[in-house]
């Protein structure tokens, strides 16, 4: 029997968030770093990022789930001090190796979970970003209470969108094993309601699909989790990919116009 709710505002949606996120499996990110760094290519998503960012060049920035600087080093370029916190060493090690080859000397980094941020620790700062870095967590009330305390002017955050992993679902279906079950984005949405913040939502309009030079650059691009997966497992994935991926003969890449990234931007001025 369906429960009946006589407030919308009752609803227990983080309760809903972190029932969504039972069973995760985080990923090795140490293992996963390489791979990151590797790809060095610049995506659709990082141009729609910053054109929807509000950055002003004497700001300090705190980038959340930082990873290997990707996003840390553009945005070290605009403004005065960014602070890149992850809890993987490796990607930290290649995140400041990225800044060095850039000569950029205003980033620290910061060895630690996301769910571990305080406002106590890090004091405030102009503007938190928090690019594709909130998907998984399920303490979430507490680290958005957290990261609105640090802001001073902005909080802009990227989840997926409903059209997100595409690729890696249909895979998952072939292996039979349950897709990740990330909660959808009107669940962060309501969650900041419910605390009082007012947040916006924009969908990137992301066109471009990915382009691989080979099968092994399709495997390991970060989508799928080769951590988890056995060796069997792992063929079955080069067979799917054999099938799923079209050959350009022109441009000599593999490609499946479904396999394109979906985020949402959610963000709110203080």
């Amino acid at each position: 029997m369906r429960q009946c709710i006589e407030n919308p505002d009752d609803v227990d949606w983080i309760g809903f968030w972190a029932e969504r996120l039972e069973g995760k499996v985080d990923k090795n990110w140490d293992e996963a770093a390489p791979g990151f760094f590797k790809r060095t290519r610049k995506e659709d998503y990082q141009i729609a990022l910053f054109d929807k960012l509000i950055l002003d060049e004497n700001d300090t920035v705190l980038d959340v789930g930082c990873g290997e600087g990707s996003v840390t080093v553009p945005l070290a370029k605009k403004v005065k001090k960014v602070i890149g916190i992850d809890s993987s060493p490796k990607m930290l090690e290649y995140l400041e190796k990225r800044a060095e080859d850039n000569d950029m000397d205003n980033i620290e980094t910061i060895l630690k979970p996301i769910e571990e941020i305080t406002y106590d620790e890090i004091g405030n700062v102009d503007v938190v970003v928090c690019s594709r870095s909130l998907n998984g967590i399920i303490p979430i009330e507490e680290v958005l209470t957290e990261l609105d305390n640090i802001a001073n002017k902005y909080v802009f955050i990227t989840i997926f969108g409903p059209e997100n992993k595409k690729l890696e679902k249909d895979f998952d279906r072939e292996l039979g094993i349950m897709t990740e079950n990330y909660p959808n984005y009107n669940y962060f949405f309501n969650i900041l309601y419910n605390m009082g913040i007012y947040a916006n939502i924009e969908r990137f309009d992301l066109n471009n699909y990915r382009e691989y030079d080979s099968i092994d650059e399709a495997m390991d691009n970060g989508k799928f989790r080769l951590d988890i997966y056995s060796d069997k497992e792992k063929e079955k994935l080069r067979d799917y990919l054999e099938r799923a991926l079209s050959y350009d003969e022109e441009t000599k890449k593999y490609y499946n116009v479904k396999d394109k990234a979906d985020w949402v931007m959610v963000w709110w001025k203080k």
